[in-house]
């Protein structure tokens, strides 16, 4: 796939972010401003001394020690340790328990540290579609466990699937017959759930766009037909084979060449703001060429008429191909689920900005890396 990189807006541009949207409850979200940083990549997927970058949201976690732990993907997950965000050590390869009895490749987007030091992992996995276009695949979320900090997991099972129905094998979308994938998980420690936010590519458009499901806490070591989907109603669907109600549905259809959607939401507890944050990518084809990055709050996670219409940060995509957007706290316990006022802004495992949460705006003075930076990769099984 062709390398991405981003430039910056007009000063006009980076101004609008001062007459935000209003939000479902009538207030103004937060403003938010990005600056200049050093560059900075995460370890990324490493084999045979290579860096193969990174494809999909990268959790992060706390040990014991205080220690960042960061997991990326390329098909499979890597995990680095180290001091803080600026002293990672190379990435090396998990190990998964009965790898062979999985199909299809796996991409560790979301974790969750118990107080006792268990893990839990939530992957997207993708599998063929059965489709004549044996390309196409159709991700789903399995769930797995870790008790040594990510370095060995244990699968526990599929735990979000679409309907069977719902796939489309005429589809002119360029990875996806269907299915749902490309996700967060967040902690409520209010309601006692994990969060899933996802992306739905179900063949119906109604069903398309992010989504939400919901875990108890009490049902974390046994999560198979534990979790239950919205339907704008209530948690009333099935995680496996029921129906969504997207917050932010498609424009377009994902199966049609002008697709136009939000996908692959990364969200963190903004501990200045005392609110949820949302990253999201927006496709504007069915070869998933990126729009822009957008930003959404919501001051509760368990809310899903809670969130503000996205705004798109004030960068222009110069390439069509730059995803994942993320942020990881600076504080000494920051995280990819926890920040402050500063934060370092994530792309594709890339960092030259951070973004900063308040009132003051910044105008950025120069383009965010340069031709031949990470790019999103195609997601195929080797």
């Amino acid at each position: 796939m062709p390398k991405r990189y981003l430039a910056i807006f007009s000063a006009v541009a980076q101004l609008l972010i001062a007459f935000p949207a209003i939000t479902a409850q009538g207030q103004q979200p937060p403003q938010f401003s990005l600056r200049e940083a050093p560059a900075l990549l995460m370890p990324g997927a490493r084999e045979f001394d290579v860096d193969w970058g990174v494809d999909g949201n990268s959790p992060a976690d706390r040990d014991a020690a205080g220690r960042l732990i960061i997991f990326n993907s390329l098909q499979y997950p890597w995990r680095s340790v180290g001091a803080n965000l600026f002293q990672m050590n190379p990435s090396e390869r998990v190990t998964i328990i009965n790898r062979e009895t999985i199909e299809g490749g796996l991409w560790l987007e979301a974790t969750y540290r118990d107080a006792d030091g268990v893990m839990f992992g939530w992957f997207h996995n993708e599998v063929g579609a059965g489709c004549a276009n044996d390309l196409l695949s159709v991700p789903r979320i399995r769930q797995m466990i870790s008790r040594d900090d990510g370095r060995t997991w244990e699968d526990l099972g599929v735990v979000l699937e679409a309907p069977v129905d719902s796939l489309q094998c005429d589809t002119a979308n360029f990875y996806f017959a269907g299915g749902v994938g490309d996700f967060s998980v967040i902690f409520d420690p209010a309601t006692g759930y994990f969060y899933f936010y996802f992306s739905a590519y179900n063949r119906q458009i109604e069903e398309q766009g992010v989504a939400i499901a919901r875990l108890h806490y009490q049902d974390r070591f046994n999560p198979v037909g534990a979790v239950r989907k919205w339907n704008n109603e209530g948690w009333d669907e099935p995680g496996i084979g029921g129906h969504v109600w997207p917050i932010f549905p498609a424009a377009s259809d994902w199966h049609q060449a002008n697709a136009d959607a939000y996908w692959g939401p990364a969200i963190h507890y903004n501990t200045y703001l005392r609110q949820y944050v949302m990253l999201l990518n927006r496709a504007v084809n069915a070869d998933w060429g990126t729009e822009g990055i957008y930003i959404s709050f919501n001051p509760d996670i368990g809310n899903p008429s809670g969130w503000s219409a996205p705004q798109r940060l004030p960068m222009e995509m110069d390439s069509p191909f730059q995803a994942y957007p993320q942020v990881i706290g600076l504080e000494a316990d920051g995280t990819d689920k926890s920040a402050g006022q500063v934060a370092r802004l994530f792309i594709s495992g890339q960092s030259n900005w951070e973004i900063v949460f308040g009132p003051s705006l910044s105008i950025p003075k120069r383009p965010l890396g340069n031709p031949g930076d990470r790019g999103r990769y195609p997601r195929r099984e080797p």
